[in-house]
Order: C-alpha cells, then sequence, then structure tokens
C-alpha cells in the first residue's frame, strides 16, 4: 500500500493533519520531507554560486547538520572562500566543477585544480580557502553539499591562499 507524497512540514505521518485540537509536534521529534522546489535560498552566498539549504537548524531544527545545493552557472567561478569550523562533504549531481585550492607542501604554493564528474565526491577539510568553478559554456553544474554544522558558514577572502600546515 502506497502512503501519498507528504507537503513539506508534515514531518512523518502524512496521514496525521494538524487539527485545530491538536498542537504541531516539536521539529526535533519527527521526521521532515523537504521537496526540491521548497529549497531556501536565504543562506550564506559566494559570487558565482547559489546555495539553498535543505536541512538547516531554521528548516528543520537540525543542531549539528547542514545539508543543501550549490549551483553553480556556465563559465563561473565562486569567490575564493572557506567554510569555518565546517567539515564540507560534496556530492556532483551534474555538470563537471572544479575543485581549487592552493597547496605549499612544495616549495612554492602551487594551484591544484580537482576535476570531478556526476557521482563523485570532495571533501573540503574546516577553514581550507578554494574556490569552485563551472569552465563548460552551457551548462550549470550542482552538487549536494553536507555541513558539519548546523548553518552554511561562508567566510569570502579577497584571495585564495595556502592553509598553513600548522593551522590544521
Amino acid at each position: 500500500m502506497s502512503e501519498p507524497s507528504t507537503t513539506p512540514g508534515e514531518g512523518f505521518h502524512p496521514h496525521l493533519h494538524d487539527a485545530a485540537d491538536r498542537v504541531a509536534a516539536p521539529l526535533r521529534t519527527r521526521l521532515h520531507h523537504v521537496r526540491s522546489d521548497s529549497l531556501d535560498g536565504d543562506t550564506a552566498q559566494s559570487g558565482g554560486m547559489r546555495r539553498f539549504a535543505a536541512v538547516s537548524g531554521k528548516n528543520v531544527g537540525s543542531e549539528k547538520l547542514w545539508m543543501g545545493q550549490t549551483h553553480v552557472a556556465p563559465a563561473t567561478s565562486s569567490s575564493d572562500h572557506h567554510h569555518g569550523e565546517s567539515e564540507t562533504a560534496i556530492y556532483v549531481v551534474s555538470g563537471h566543477p572544479e575543485f581549487v585550492f592552493l597547496d605549499d607542501s612544495g616549495s612554492e604554493p602551487e594551484e591544484v585544480r580537482l576535476r570531478t564528474s556526476p557521482g563523485d565526491y570532495i571533501f573540503v577539510p574546516p577553514f581550507v580557502p578554494h574556490r569552485e568553478e563551472n569552465p563548460d559554456p552551457d551548462d550549470e553544474a550542482v552538487v549536494v553539499i553536507a555541513r558539519s554544522t548546523q548553518e552554511a558558514i561562508v567566510v569570502n577572502l579577497p584571495r585564495l591562499y595556502a592553509l598553513p600546515a600548522d593551522e590544521t
């Protein structure tokens, strides 16, 4: 037997609708269904990118996790940035975005470019300056992001620099 689709905010029991005589369950006592068409664009942004929150403290009451989508327009680069104390995991949904950072393990800092394809994952440690690029002239790149903090921390930077080894 198939249950009907839930609508945003209905939680785990879509067949139990809020009635006048019933108080809605607290955010952290139920599951949440966040539809793709109800993602929240009111989140930290970097130039060249659009971020949309799906799971956040604001949307669903999460305390230790943020998850959402980032769209990088064709032939676009984000500004240089880092995500503060957040660990960030990225899953490439579509396109071939490139993730750029500086590595100073050699004699001179070297720009490293990670070229990705749909299905690939990227891990960004806390405070590591980087940027995303979409070299495709026609199609946007879309990634799903999960962070270890409840909100999207984005610290925009004036330039890309290597994180000193003693700060890691």
